[in-house]
């Protein structure tokens, strides 16, 4: 349904990418990948037509339909959440391909329209009674969830999604994919969320030095796939330079030797030939996010306790005599439906929100460190990256201005970006500085809210490894089921105020709950809810693209055939080599025999001249013999090498 060929985008003198191809057909289901600032964004505004390739073109089938979801939220007028579902009102319009007819998939005035968009609103954690309210009365989150459902109702031939995850609690992210792995069109996401990826992909693009990738399989495939890839470009790189500089030592030591002269001007065609097809040298580490949490000193082991705690807003009540209490070494992770506290509760731990009623109270030596899923909440508006900084000197007295720019650089703070002002970092940016604050005043007590948000997989790799090695107690909530697998140990269930704890990690939570990954109570976009047993599945076994068995054969043979032309090339070339030592050794022995034979004192001997002379044919017939066999598998081998 849509072809790119040959696009190339330029900023100034700085290439985005270029040379970038690949075909969307219906059925694919693409990740987006690659470092910030590769240009994912901006290939979607190509493709979009927002903006116009430097070279290249984009060719769409005739009457394709696409969606897209931005990151950011759309402005918000007098429209109802049911409005925006259902297209009636669409802050964020309906896109078509250049070729296709501009109508909407679905008319909005179509009956079976509004019951579809109140099934998605459900499944996407809407509450009965939320699809007629004003979209103005909800959060930013949830109006892009409304135009998600719009999306979703639509159902267009090709979606685009640019982290359609953020706004998502577990339940309607694990909904969501559930859906989605029906899809009918063609998908192309970008993604900070592996598990997301790795349930839902068929292939992955990747856009790195200027150039896209395209990898067959989910996720975790693509990793295996590029690190082999890498591994093998290192090697051959490697191998390249040593065969040049073997060859330019045989040009530098024989090439002023007129027997020789030949084959030094045939080495010359093989470096030239060599360095026009070089390979990339290996590619130079990208900065990434590395660091420890420091131990903090050590809490009693009773970390905190809740004590009869009401907490409501207005008239809603959150919690009516709520008890809780953690324990040193817990890492506990809050699951339940969007709106059920989660949130709340971590709020009322890190004690942010005064108590309506009941009690909080810390163990003993407890330091409290919060992250809130709004990163603005933490972060001292009006100020620069340094000063948000510096302002830990309340908690840690004992903090310099040195120390906290060597930690901000550990976080790619690095020079003039310590001045930034905190107003303009961008969403990964402000989840960076918010760790680094917790850094510089280490508690033994981290709650963290959504503290995947915002980063890119090696970021979120690297807070995963600081995490593994943190000694304290961690309290939280992510929607990011790779990122809780990786890290909890215990699960507490929350929905209805009540509290229901889970003494296991993830899975054992799955199993005792029969948890499922979506509602089975909400009809998912069809007649049947979300079985039990195939939502377990899907989470337990993310399931690997249709065409990965494909992918591994195709991968497999075209491992052979590497395996088969490497051993043919070690071969020649060790072949090569020998005979031009051999050539060398030869050349030597006939000189000296000639220089024996043109020494009177030889003739001295009896019978000497006639062994000379012997050996001397043997030498020169040798030499002959190996000069023709040098030359048949040096072409052999250049002309393997060109292939």
């Amino acid at each position: 349904m849509l072809t790119l060929a040959g696009i190339a985008k330029r900023f100034g003198t700085r290439t985005l990418f270029a040379e970038v191809a690949f075909t969307v057909v219906r059925g694919d289901r693409l990740g987006l990948v690659g470092a910030n600032g590769a240009g994912k964004s901006t290939l979607f505004r190509l493709i979009l037509d927002e903006e116009s390739p430097d070279e290249g073109t984009l060719t769409w089938q005739r009457g394709t339909t696409v969606g897209f979801l931005p990151q950011e939220t759309a402005p918000i007028g007098d429209e109802t959440i049911l409005q925006i579902a259902t297209g009636i009102s669409a802050a964020i319009p309906a896109r078509a391909g250049p070729a296709a007819a501009g109508s909407p998939p679905h008319d909005p005035e179509d009956y079976r329209v509004e019951p579809r968009a109140r099934q998605i609103l459900a499944g996407l954690g809407f509450r009965p009674g939320d699809d007629d309210r004003p979209a103005r009365a909800f959060s930013g989150g949830w109006v892009m969830r409304a135009h998600l459902a719009r999306l979703l109702v639509q159902s267009p031939d090709l979606l685009l999604l640019d982290e359609p995850t953020n706004h998502l609690d577990l339940e309607a992210l694990l909904w969501f994919q559930d859906h989605l792995s029906r899809y009918p069109g063609a998908l192309v996401m970008i993604s900070h969320d592996r598990a997301f990826l790795n349930a839902l992909c068929t292939g992955v693009l990747e856009l790195r030095r200027e150039r896209l990738w395209r990898w067959h399989g989910n996720y975790d495939e693509f990793i295996r796939q590029r690190d082999a890839h890498e591994a093998h470009q290192r090697a051959a790189w490697k191998n390249q330079q040593r065969e040049v500089a073997h060859l330019q030592r045989f040009i530098d030591r024989f090439g002023a030797k007129a027997s020789l002269a030949s084959r030094a001007k045939s080495k010359e065609r093989q470096i030239a030939h060599i360095l026009a097809a070089a390979i990339d040298a290996p590619e130079a580490e990208v900065a990434r996010l590395r660091f420890r949490f420091p131990q903090a000193p050590r809490s009693g082991r009773r970390v905190v306790t809740l004590t009869d705690v009401t907490q409501a807003y207005d008239d809603r009540v959150v919690y009516r005599g709520l008890h809780f209490a953690a324990e040193r070494g817990q890492r506990i992770v809050l699951v339940g439906p969007n709106g059920a506290g989660k949130s709340t509760l971590l709020k009322i731990l890190a004690g942010v929100v005064p108590l309506q009623a009941g009690t909080r109270e810390l163990g003993h030596n407890v330091r409290a460190g919060y992250y809130s899923q709004n990163r603005i909440e933490v972060l001292p508006p009006g100020r620069t990256v340094l000063e948000a900084a510096l302002e830990m000197r309340a908690p840690n007295p004992e903090l310099t201005e040195q120390a906290a720019r060597t930690l901000l650089g550990a976080f790619l703070f690095r020079k003039d970006d310590v001045f930034k002002p905190i107003g303009i970092l961008s969403g990964g940016e402000k989840s960076r500085l918010a760790l680094a604050r917790l850094l510089l005043a280490p508690p033994n007590l981290l709650l963290m809210d959504e503290p995947g948000t915002h980063l890119d997989i090696p970021s979120t790799d690297a807070l995963l490894a600081a995490l593994d090695a943190y000694t304290g107690t961690l309290i939280f909530i992510s929607h990011d089921v790779y990122f809780i697998r990786a890290i909890a140990n215990r699960v507490l269930h929350i929905a209805a105020g009540r509290l229901t704890p889970y003494h296991g990690n993830y899975d054992y939570y799955l199993e005792k709950s029969h948890a499922t990954d979506g509602r089975a109570a909400v009809e998912s976009g069809g007649d049947q809810p979300v079985p039990p047993a195939r939502a377990a599945a899907l989470l337990r076994r993310p399931a690997l693209a249709p065409a990965a068995s494909r992918a591994r054969e195709r991968r497999r043979a075209d491992a052979q055939a590497r395996a088969a032309k490497s051993a043919a090339l070690k071969h020649l070339r060790g072949q090569v080599h020998d005979l031009e030592q051999e050539i060398g050794a030869l050349e030597e022995r006939q000189a000296q025999l000639t220089a024996l034979l043109e020494t009177p004192a030889t003739y001295a001997e009896p019978g000497r001249p006639a062994e000379l002379n012997r050996e001397l044919t043997g030498v020169v017939n040798r030499l002959h013999a190996a000069n023709a066999e040098w030359e048949a598998a040096a072409s052999e081998l250049e002309s393997l090498e060109r292939r």
